[in-house]
């Protein structure tokens, strides 16, 4: 067989595979085989590039490359649902539904409604051409790239009846539990914060703009809506079946009724049972079945008359309130956490809840071994919700905020406007100190990935380290001791030598000052180019500059102000952290863009949309997302968004192509500084 052959042929046999085991969970080869295949297509399609296809299987894995999302307007719009919380509720859309079909025959179908994030997806000649999120109903964010690595979507259909030549299909992308709590354990081991719910990191997993990222979550998609010219049936639920033959994965509990009772029994039936789902759902959608009657029913202002959601309600439990321990932060808030009986909720036991802050506890007005009413819903994190105060014991005492850090004994204080207390013993809170070192060490901050939240506890714990520049003082032989983790230690002792070359403006985000995040933290690096000149801003000269208000630049002061943190700073720099923008850097930048606020679209051929943003940034430019009354002018490029290209004509913003605007700003020969962090901040 010839090479050319050999491509097309392996690439239908591993389309079918993948539908055989992300669809239908029927594999019929062993992994190392479909490996053995996959590798044998990549190199085939490596020797010849003319053949190269965005829908080839071996495409799913996704780059590194990243990307802005481009908006694409829906060729049709993605209304929401109206909502429904009780049977009297769906009685009344069904009894309307008839009203507006003039007492014909109906067929509702019945769908779970499943808690992700809702996707289209445009099919054209059989392959996938485009998906595109809800975004605001008439537009959505192109995540084509990350769409492509989700198995359980077909990049190509099986032949299977009349498939039209073009149509829409939309569905639901979602995160399996199993994989949204493996990934929240890694989360809390690399000391960043847990997602509260499969659906929140489904949505910032396809928002990402890295596809191999997207790939290793292991997202899944359920096809719910089928949309197009020339479709198969006039029936939902036979276009539903028609598309499952086609290879797209159709949830199998979808059913058709013609009755009241039928919907209620679904409803009751789908309650209890969604417990045991590998996906997360939230209710229940009814469908008038016919395309038909949809049509002649049309839709309100916001939503189709033809179609409603039941939502279950959120599983609450009774259970008393024992006790209320207080946590402590790395910037010194404290968080109240209620204590109580445990009690089975969604499938797990639960036994404490966050109690918010000192606010919340009065708004309930609670008393010790009270009955609390606990709910989950959405959210993994258990919430009171309500007391059963007409069980509460004579006598009982109230809770009452803590007065003292309950580590370290100093008295609490509450800032102006806030609603939280914090601890001021920032120096001596041990919390305090190991979460800023935690802080510190973080991906997205020094990025000395081979510690972890409980290395810097034993460190603390065993007086190797009281604050972030101990770390460098590390050796192999205070970690090792006389034990046998020398090769271990070296590691540990490496990651931290090699985090002297991250770039300033994450030093200056790594070093913890309340209120400085990313962003923050590249403006002032941006703008103030080395840490002396930062140390000694005054409140004017902070505030002066763009996206720096009052409150940031008080802490920046305040920070600075304190002795023992520039103590540490100047063993950091002692150290060899870079204490300022590299000499790239600076060399590159200018005012030429300076107070200007440009949106960039589309694609361009002289440098990568990342580089242009880099450029702007170095000559004192502002990128902005969306074009508004305050926008300067559009860098357009190739195929450029309608819509954006409509409202900027609409608003009288200039429309500037790559050529036009290199040369009015002198930027033909600018290169972007290669070690700008645009894809961190």
């Amino acid at each position: 067989m010839e090479e050319k052959e050999r491509i097309f042929k392996l690439r239908e046999e591993l389309h079918a595979h993948n539908y055989r085991y992300y669809v239908l969970n029927q594999p019929t080869i062993d992994d190392q085989t479909f490996d053995m295949l996959m590798r044998e297509l990549q190199d085939l399609e490596q020797l010849h590039p003319e053949l190269a296809d965005p829908n080839s299987p071996t495409q799913r894995v996704g780059s590194d490359l990243s990307r802005d999302f481009q908006q694409v307007e829906h060729q049709y719009p993605m209304l929401s649902l109206a909502n429904t919380y009780n049977a009297q509720e769906v009685a009344g859309w069904y009894e309307s539904v008839s009203r507006g079909l003039e007492g014909k025959p109906f067929e509702v179908c019945c769908e779970l409604k499943y808690d992700g994030l809702s996707i289209s997806l445009t099919y054209e000649n059989g392959q996938l051409m485009r998906g595109v999120t809800r975004g605001d109903g008439v537009k959505g964010d192109d995540v084509t790239a990350n769409v492509r690595t989700i198995r359980s979507i077909p990049l190509v259909l099986k032949p299977e009846g009349k498939i039209p030549r073009n149509f829409e299909i939309r569905g639901e992308i979602l995160m399996p539990w199993s994989v949204f709590n493996q990934l929240n354990q890694e989360r809390e081991a690399a000391g960043e914060s847990p997602f509260a719910n499969p659906r929140n990191a489904a949505s910032g997993t396809l928002k990402s703009l890295s596809p191999a990222l997207v790939a290793s979550r292991r997202l899944d998609a359920y096809l719910y809506y089928l949309l197009g010219e020339q479709l198969p049936a006039d029936g939902h639920f036979e276009n539903l079946q028609q598309a499952r033959q086609w290879g797209f994965k159709v949830d199998e509990s979808i059913r058709k009724v013609s009755s009241m009772q039928e919907i209620y029994d679904f409803i009751s039936y789908w309650d209890e049972r969604r417990k045991d789902l590998p996906v997360a759902t939230d209710g229940i959608v009814l469908k008038v079945n016919s395309l038909r009657q949809q049509r002649h029913l049309g839709f309100t202002a916001k939503s189709p008359r033809w179609a409603i959601a039941y939502k279950f309600k959120a599983e609450r439990a009774c259970t008393k309130l024992v006790d209320v321990v207080y946590q402590v932060g790395r910037t010194g808030a404290v968080t109240p956490v209620a204590i109580m009986e445990p009690v089975p909720l969604a499938g797990t036991t639960v036994k404490r809840a966050t109690l918010n802050n000192e606010d919340f506890i009065k708004s309930f007005d609670l008393h010790f071994q009270d009955h609390v009413y606990v709910e989950k819903g959405g959210e993994i994190i258990p919430k009171i919700v309500g007391v059963e105060t007409s069980r509460r014991q004579p006598g009982a005492p109230p809770v009452v905020f803590a007065h003292v850090c309950p580590e370290c004994g100093t008295a609490l204080v509450r800032m102006d406007g806030e609603a939280a207390y914090y601890c001021p013993n920032e120096a001596g809170c041990p919390p305090q100190i190991k979460g800023r070192i935690e802080h510190f060490i973080a991906r997205k901050a020094m990025n000395i990935d081979s510690l972890g939240p409980e290395t810097v506890d034993e460190y603390y714990r065993s007086g190797l380290i009281r604050n972030m520049a101990d770390l460098y003082d590390i050796s192999v032989q205070q970690i090792n001791g006389s034990g046998n983790r020398e090769k271990s230690a070296q590691k540990v002792v490496n990651g931290i030598a090699a985090s002297k070359k991250v770039p300033f403006e994450r030093v200056v985000f790594a070093l913890g000052i309340r209120f400085v995040g990313e962003t923050v933290a590249k403006t002032l690096a941006r703008h103030f180019k080395n840490i002396d000149a930062l140390m000694s801003a005054t409140l004017d000269g902070l505030t002066q500059v763009e996206g720096i208000g009052e409150s940031i630049a008080k802490s920046i002061i305040a920070y600075f102000h304190d002795e023992e943190n520039r103590r540490i700073v100047e063993r950091l720099r002692n150290y060899g952290l870079q204490m300022a923008l590299s000499t790239e850097q600076t060399a590159n930048m200018s005012d030429k863009l300076a107070g200007l606020s440009i949106v960039i679209s589309g694609v361009f051929n002289r440098h990568s949309r990342d580089e242009y943003k880099a450029l702007i940034e170095q000559h004192g430019g502002k990128n902005v997302g969306s074009i508004s009354s305050k926008t300067s002018f559009v860098l357009a490029g190739e195929n450029m968004g309608p819509s954006k290209l409509a409202k900027a004509e609409s608003l009288g913003i200039p429309v500037m192509n790559e050529d036009d605007f290199l040369r009015k700003y002198g930027l033909d020969d600018e290169k972007p500084a290669e070690n700008i962090q645009l894809s961190l901040f």
